[in-house]
This record gives C-alpha cells, structure tokens and sequence, in this order.
C-alpha cells in the first residue's frame, strides 16, 4: 500500500482527522433533527456499532436549536449539515455542535460568511466544504461538465473564500456517483489541497450495489494513500453504513476488526454453508476484539482455512469440528455448531493469557 497523503490535521471534538490519525468512520442520521429521543437513539445504534462522527440534517430552525439537546446525550462528536441559511448555522455553532459542513458560497453576503467563520474560530469547529457532482455551479458545468476538473474548481472557490479569512480547519469532500469519476476527482483533489479528505460515492444505491460502488472507490483511493474519513452512503439503514465502512478498512488492513473467512459452499458441503456463514457474520459483528473465525463446509479446504484462524468450524455429516487457534478442539452436532463456537470464543476472552487457550 501506498504511503498516506500528508495532510492537515483538524480536531472535530475531540477526534483527530488528518495529518497521520487513523481513517474515521461516519455516518448520516435518516431521522428528523428535531425529533431528538429518535435521533439520539439512532446515534446510540451508530456508536456501538463503529461510528465515531455522526451528521446530522438541518433544514429547520427547529432542527438547528435541537443540536444541544442531542450533543449533551451522545458519546461521539456531532456534525451539522447546513444549507444556505446563515442563521441556522449561528445557532448550531452555539449549541455546541462540533463540526459544519457548508458551502461558504452558497451562504450569500461575505459577511454573513465572516460571522460564521468568527463563531467557528471561537469554539475551534473545522468546516467541511461537500462539493456534489449533481449540484455543480452552472458555470462549471458549461465550462467542464460533471468531470474531476470542475469538481475541484467548485471546491476551490469555497475554499479560497475561507482561506482569505485566515481559516484553515477545513475538510474537503468531492462526491460523484459515478465511481470513475470520484476516484479521479479526488486524486485531483489530493495534488491540489492540503486538507483532510472525506471519502464516498454519493447516491450509491440499495444494500448490495451501494456497498460494492462505495468498496470499489474508496478502496482504491485508501489503497494509494488518499483518504482521512470516509462515509459509505447506503439506501439502507445507517448502521449498514457502518459494517462496510469497517469491513472496507478491515480488508485493507488499515484497521482490526472481526474477520469472517467463509467458503462459497460447494457440491463437497454437507452442512448447510450459507445459513451458518449468516449467523457467525450476524453474531460476528457484535465482537469488540480482533478476531479470525473461518466457517468452512467440508474437509477439503476447512482444516487449512482454520489452521490460520483464531477460531473455526468445519461440516461434516449432520456434524461439524471446531477448531482453536488451529487445532481440532471438539465435535459438536451441526444443530449446535454456532452456539458452541461462540461459547468456545467467551470462555477464552475469560482466559488469563499464558493458560490453555488465546486471550483476545
């Protein structure tokens, strides 16, 4: 892999991004701001689950002066999404909000764009400039097309117009739904800035094409060194967000996680492959440590896959074989071959490290 971009760093309550931090993982609230017991509740489900920023809409007053309400009940930082309107992000700034995203040109008047950036240097708020690819400026569009160059230029002027304020906590994201074209507008955009990157495919689709689109272009931008934060935009509920955020990471070995090796089942299997494959995903996902757990259908391939895993089960006929740290551990009825696995995994977190079994 390549060497990371050298960036700025921002502080975003707490949480480094840039210059060297780890790659966070965000997400969107899908609730109404105002609706505060629902949004705190949806961002309580986004921080167990990996999220360490969280955004959040504001199209209301009523929405902005919830941001305080909300901020005081969550454990992660929280991000204001503001269009156009100046006063709404006064108001979220003194709520205590701990990041912006805003397009100071869409703002108006320099001077309202001035009272903003004053407020956001006082509490130390980065703002995050979110250039679209199907909201460019007519000129660009005119002059370009919906191409890198004109993704960049856009992101350029709202830049500059922070940066002749003396502001520089900015992060700068380029977002395309077509992944080609994201990929070459943040290369572009990596040889132009010095900021951090927000990373996504905006309008990426439903479960399955949203995740493959978002794992296509933001692997291959963190696979060159490019990339601070990343948001896997889904039609899908946030939290699915999350698990592909990490599992991208997790593939790259930029972080560690719970990983799940399982074979594709075969004409060999005699167990059923996929339905246990679901379930040690689904239970999977709930472990904090790293962890390698292989769940194989037969003998063929499974005693290899398990000899490089931390904890493993292979099929056999209405059987299967768990494996620890390698080894053939135990047979166990095919019935209750997950519960078992699981038990095996909670009894060795309990075991003191130097005893029989891996502490994790």
């Amino acid at each position: 892999m390549t060497e990371r971009r050298a960036s700025r760093q921002v502080n975003i309550g707490g949480v480094t991004m840039g210059g060297g931090a780890p790659i966070r993982i965000q997400s969107m609230c899908t609730t109404h701001t105002r609706d505060v017991e629902a949004t705190v509740d949806q961002i309580q489900q986004l921080t167990e689950a990996g999220c360490e920023l969280v955004r959040v809409a504001c199209p209301t007053e009523e929405d902005a002066r919830s941001l305080g309400k909300i901020r005081s009940r969550i454990k992660i930082p929280l991000i204001a999404d503001i269009h156009f309107n100046q006063r709404f992000a006064l108001i979220a700034l003194d709520e205590g909000v701990d990041k912006l995203r805003l397009n100071p040109g869409n703002i108006g008047k320099k001077e309202r764009v001035v009272e903003i950036v004053k407020k956001a240097k006082e509490r130390n708020v980065p703002i995050r400039i979110g250039v679209n690819g199907g909201s460019l400026e007519k000129d660009l569009m005119e002059k370009y097309g919906p191409t890198p160059q004109a993704l960049v230029e856009s992101a350029k002027r709202h830049v500059q117009i922070l940066e002749e304020l003396d502001f520089q906590d900015i992060v700068i994201s380029l977002k395309a739904s077509d992944v080609p074209n994201m990929i070459a507008s943040y290369r572009l955009a990596a040889e132009t800035f010095p900021y951090p990157l927000h990373l996504g495919v905006t309008e990426a689709g439903s479960l399955l094409r949203g995740s493959i689109y978002n794992a296509i272009g933001i692997a291959t931008l963190l696979q060159e060194g490019i990339g601070d934060t990343m948001r896997v935009s889904l039609t899908a509920e946030s939290v699915e967000e999350i698990k592909v955020a990490k599992m991208i990471l997790e593939a790259l070995n930029l972080r560690k996680g719970v990983r799940v090796i399982s074979c594709p089942s075969c004409g060999r299997a005699e167990v059923d492959v996929f339905k246990l494959a679901g379930e040690v995903e689904s239970r999977a996902m709930k472990l904090k440590d790293p962890l390698v757990i292989s769940v194989l259908g037969c003998v063929v391939n499974g005693p290899g896959e398990a000899h490089e895993s931390d904890f493993g089960i292979t099929g056999g006929k209405d059987k299967g074989m768990i494996y620890i740290n390698g080894k053939q551990h135990r047979v166990v009825d095919e019935h209750a071959l997950v519960d078992e696995l699981f038990k095996e995994i909670e009894n060795r977190k309990k075991t003191p490290e130097g005893e029989t079994g891996q502490a994790l």
